[in-house]
C-alpha cells in the first residue's frame, strides 16, 4: 500500500516517463509536435490521457458549462461518428453525460480504453504508453479533420 506522497511520486514518475518515451517513440519521433490536449481551437473540447488501477484512457472531452452548447457539440459529433472513429480496432465509447471525479463537473466525452492495465506496475507502463501514443495520435488526426466544421457549427 502506498502512502499519499508515495502515490503522487509514481504519478510523476508515471508522466515523466511518458514524455520521455514519446521522445523516442516511433510515431512521433520525426514529429515536432506536443500533444494537442486542450490546444484544440475549439472553446471547452479537450483531450486527455488517464490511468488509474484498472485501465487507461485516451479521450476527447466536451467540457462547456453551458449545457446546450456542450450537447450541440457532442450531436454534431456523433453526425461524424465514421470520422471520429476511422482506423479503430474497436468502437469508441461515446458518454452523453458524465461527471468528472476530480471537479464534479458535467462533461460528454468520447473515449478508447485498455482494460487490465493498473498504474502500479510499472512493468505495464510500456503497454499503457503505446497504447496512449497511438490511440492518441489517432483520435487528434481524425478530430483534425472535422475541427473547423465544429467550429462553424459552434458560432450558430
Amino acid at each position: 500500500m502506498y502512502s499519499k506522497e508515495e502515490l503522487r511520486q509514481l504519478n510523476i514518475l508515471f508522466w515523466e516517463k511518458f514524455g520521455q518515451y514519446c521522445a523516442v517513440h516511433p510515431i512521433l519521433r520525426n514529429k515536432s509536435r506536443k500533444w494537442m490536449l486542450h490546444r484544440t481551437k475549439v472553446k471547452d473540447v479537450a483531450f486527455r490521457f488517464e490511468v488509474n488501477r484498472e485501465n487507461a484512457r485516451v479521450m476527447l472531452e466536451l467540457g462547456s458549462r453551458n449545457e446546450d452548447l456542450r450537447l450541440k457539440a457532442f450531436e454534431f459529433l456523433e453526425r461524424y461518428k465514421s470520422i471520429i472513429e476511422d482506423g479503430f480496432e474497436k468502437e469508441l465509447s461515446w458518454e452523453f453525460f458524465h461527471e468528472r471525479e476530480d471537479s464534479n463537473k458535467a462533461v460528454c466525452r468520447i473515449y478508447t480504453q485498455l482494460d487490465g492495465v493498473d498504474l502500479h506496475r510499472q512493468n505495464q507502463w510500456p503497454d499503457i504508453y503505446n497504447f496512449f501514443i497511438k490511440n492518441m495520435s489517432r483520435l487528434e488526426d481524425n478530430f483534425l479533420l472535422i475541427r473547423d466544421l465544429l467550429q462553424e457549427e459552434l458560432k450558430h
